[in-house]
């Protein structure tokens, strides 16, 4: 086959919202090109995996997928991109069966790429150095109208001792205010109902203009047609009085905040190399509890992290124990590659460390029952779902609590009071 004449395109997305978000846009940039989108089960000329460096098994995972292509598709072209592209090209191209791997800078040029590109080549490497990646592409996902992730932040100029990220995105980079607001104000106009501001590191978002999150969120609230907006997760030193204080009085933003903490110990915390200690946590959460005491608060915490002995994952638990939020994110830690954190001593058992994750997840399934129990009674505006066809729809309140109901097609996609 001709790669220049290849027309069906299917995607597959591994990792977080923001990779969904990209993986949605290069559908579109295809579909512009005269591309007919197929189902990732369906066979296509060409198969897109946007990948993840985060999960333990990335190389794992993408070689029984592309392996599962050859066995459907043998003539098919397989395009890496994401994460594991930007850090392990020469080990994916490697693998039986790719034909091109984009890295950070060149997955937008998706498109250009795919034409040059003969079927039977071997893999075609297009990458560059992580340092030299400065551009910004927005993207944003839309599976159906309900809710939708859009991209204003790329990259991260932390680094902390366990992460890959700022080796796979590059260093932090905004979208301009204006471009914000006019992707809002479209989708608004698509009948998007929610949106969900993603980034690598949300609170470092600064337009070229230096404009920060907080006159960000500012403008998005004067956006007359959307009617909710959601922070998708927000480092704690980057979460400031002013934020919070704003969304406690915000007609769009909802109450509902994930904070990143990773750990209960301060030991720990400085072993990981993160930017704050525990006290500020407890100053963000008793703020946020002092304005909103309905806001739901969401974790991320990793579990097994090396030097985290029984004392200080203790700590940890009794810490997460003692505050007043409502889920956790809980993750086990796993060694990567080029990362501080290997040289650090002991290294946990990892039949320790999964230990670790179940009480901890444990703890978040209590957590979030009391959560919701406080607010059983209460009138809170739930967002529906709009997928059809279900003898069951879903939604969440504006404080992130789950309400599942028997479906009712006028309450697709739009927002009911409905008692918890």
């Amino acid at each position: 086959m001709n790669m220049a004449t290849a027309k069906t395109v299917a995607f597959h997305t591994l990792g977080c919202k923001l990779n969904f978000a990209e993986t949605s846009s290069l559908s579109r940039i295809l579909e512009a090109e005269g591309y007919e989108k197929k189902d990732f089960d369906e066979e296509a000329d060409v198969y897109v995996i946007n990948t993840c460096s985060v999960t333990d098994n990335a190389n794992k995972e993408c070689r029984q997928i592309i392996r599962r292509i050859q066995r459907k598709a043998p003539e098919s072209m397989v395009v890496i991109t994401g994460c594991y592209a930007q850090l392990k090209p020469k080990e994916i191209a490697e693998i039986p069966g790719v034909s091109l791997v984009l890295g950070a800078s060149e997955k937008f040029n998706i498109a250009h790429h795919i034409k040059e590109l003969a079927h039977g080549d071997s893999a075609k490497i297009c990458s560059c150095d992580i340092e030299d990646v400065s551009d910004f592409h927005s993207s944003w996902s839309v599976n159906d109208r309900t809710r939708t992730f859009l991209k204003v932040q790329d990259g991260c100029d932390y680094n902390c001792s366990y992460c890959t990220i700022p080796m796979a995105r590059g260093k932090s980079r905004s979208d301009t205010m204006e471009n914000v607001l006019t992707n809002v104000k479209n989708l608004a106009a698509n009948g998007v109902k929610e949106i969900v501001l993603t980034g690598v590191n949300l609170g470092e978002f600064e337009s070229p203009d230096g404009e920060n999150f907080y006159s960000l969120i500012q403008e998005l609230e004067k956006v007359e047609d959307i009617q909710r907006y959601r922070i998708s997760s927000i480092e704690p030193n980057l979460l400031t009085n002013e934020i919070i204080d704003f969304v406690a009085t915000s007609k769009k933003f909802m109450p509902h905040f994930h904070i990143p903490l990773q750990s209960g110990s301060n030991k720990i915390l400085g072993l990981m190399r993160r930017r704050y200690q525990r006290e500020l946590y407890v100053d963000r959460v008793n703020h946020i509890k002092s304005v909103m005491p309905h806001c739901a608060i969401g974790v991320d915490v990793i579990v097994g992290f090396p030097g985290e002995t029984d004392e200080l994952f203790q700590e940890t638990f009794d810490f997460l124990h003692s505050l007043e939020v409502s889920y956790l994110h809980v993750f086990t830690y796993s060694e990567r590659e080029h990362t501080q954190a290997l040289t650090i001593r002991p290294i946990v058992n990892p039949a320790v460390r999964n230990e670790r994750n179940k009480i901890l997840r444990n703890l978040s399934y209590m957590k979030m029952q009391y959560f919701t129990e406080q607010h059983i009674g209460k009138a809170r505006p739930v967002l529906f779902e709009g997928r059809g066809g279900g003898i069951m729809m879903e939604g969440y309140t504006d404080n992130y609590i789950r309400i599942t109901t028997p479906y009712r097609e006028e309450w697709a996609n739009e927002i009911v009071d409905w008692k918890v």
